[in-house]
């Protein structure tokens, strides 16, 4: 991509009425833009920080079996009625609408109750478990306030993945598979060391801790306590000397922290699959419950995290797995620097490196800041001056490490 040709521009001004940092960063460097408070379109450079972390999350679901599907944003109510959960006294921020001829639908909160009613007409056997499907998709919560950027969105991208298992332990055993999977894929976003298995009420669908992922941010909205040896936390709201001896946790050992909830499993017992009259057939030909478990993570909302936790005072810094593009490319002077940078760029981009090239004619102060806004890992300048000595320079953005490499070492460093 030349940002000659980017249509999107970066900003000096902070956005008005935006306060959180994910935000102001973002629509600065033009990466998301904001239709309405908590409702963000996203722009090429943001679409494709989505699209890695998407990729990321792909990959690690594959890996533990999981099967993608894709469910519907409009749900009809008589579901939402079995489960006792269309009324607005008991799951509040719903959207909902209408049809022309008067009949009403709910707009995707959660899937729970469409997953069951879609896996009915598939599984009766014993031998059809356990499984696990997930989807990447909009999720729509109608928030009283919504001012946290990518934090608290009404209009959201999710994961969501529900497993089905014959019995309790083998129900266990899956969802311990999903926590081994949500670590894997924190530690390939570069906040594996900064975000903690945290416990937290199991809420109406069980007896048992829910699990919230949190990354410990400045600007976090929850309050939880770390025990940084075993690195895991537990969620104030149910912090109390019952609950710690629960979870073998001594209150001396945990620090307070604020976190910012980038995940959520749950325990969802046999709610929904009995509700909805699914069941399946044991070897004996008796008919038995099904257990369930719930697997949630905020793309978006992770898109917001990192922007929070990796930035400074000049702008964004993404780690090199889910940046945008891997590196940005200044020239500077003259038809020499211009050659030199148009064949240097056509070269990298041949050999699969994701490149920005800032081929514009302003000045490199411009240039330079641009890059550090949006937040590239590897800015790589082409000049007249450094031709000369057949070297580019290169800094890193997350250290503002400077080195003047040769052709070959610059290959190798990128490669």
């Amino acid at each position: 991509m030349r940002v000659s040709k980017l249509f999107t521009k970066t900003s000096k001004n902070i956005p008005a009425g935006e306060i959180a940092k994910n935000a102001q960063l973002l629509i600065r460097a033009g990466f998301i833009h904001k239709e309405i408070a908590g409702v963000y379109a996203y722009m090429p450079l943001g679409f494709r920080v989505l699209e890695n972390i998407k990729k990321i999350v792909r990959e690690e679901m594959n890996a533990i079996g999981g099967q993608e599907v894709m469910m519907t944003t409009l749900q009809p109510k008589d579901i939402w009625e079995k489960t006792d959960r269309w009324d607005d006294a008991k799951i509040d921020n719903w959207f909902k609408t209408k049809l022309v001829n008067g009949t009403e639908l709910g707009v995707g909160l959660t899937h729970e109750e469409p997953i069951v009613d879609a896996v009915s007409n598939y599984l009766n056997s014993y031998k059809d478990m356990p499984f696990s499907i997930y989807q990447i998709q909009n999720k729509f919560r109608n928030e009283l306030r919504a001012k946290s950027g990518l934090l608290r969105g009404r209009e959201f991208l999710m994961k969501d993945m529900y497993t089905f298992s014959r019995t309790q332990e083998e129900h266990d055993q899956e969802y311990e598979k999903v926590i081994k999977a949500y670590g894997r894929i924190f530690d390939r976003l570069g906040i594996g060391d900064i975000t903690y298995r945290t416990y937290a009420d199991g809420g109406i669908f069980t007896p048992k801790f829910s699990d919230e992922w949190q990354t410990i941010c400045d600007n976090g909205e929850d309050k939880i306590y770390v025990d940084v040896v075993k690195k895991i936390a537990i969620n104030a709201e149910i912090m109390n000397d019952e609950n710690l001896t629960k979870l073998d946790l001594k209150k001396e050992d945990l620090e307070e922290k604020r976190g910012s909830e980038s995940g959520n499993t749950f325990h969802l017992e046999s709610k929904y699959t009995d509700a909805l009259g699914l069941y399946y057939t044991d070897e004996d030909g008796l008919k038995k419950s099904i257990i369930m478990g719930c697997f949630g993570i905020g793309i978006s909302r992770l898109m917001g995290i990192i922007a929070e936790i990796f930035s400074d005072k000049d702008g964004l810094m993404w780690p090199e797995n889910i940046a945008p593009f891997k590196t940005y490319l200044v020239r500077i002077g003259g038809d020499k620097a211009i050659d030199c940078a148009d064949k240097l760029y056509d070269e990298l981009t041949g050999l699969g490196i994701d490149v920005l090239y800032d081929d514009r004619d302003v000045h490199p102060g411009q240039k330079f800041a641009d890059s550090e806004l949006i937040g590239v890992p590897y800015r790589v300048t082409v000049s007249d001056r450094l031709i000369e000595t057949n070297q580019y320079e290169m800094v890193e953005r997350k250290n503002g490490q400077k080195n003047l490499l040769t052709h070959q070492q610059l290959l190798d460093k990128l490669g």
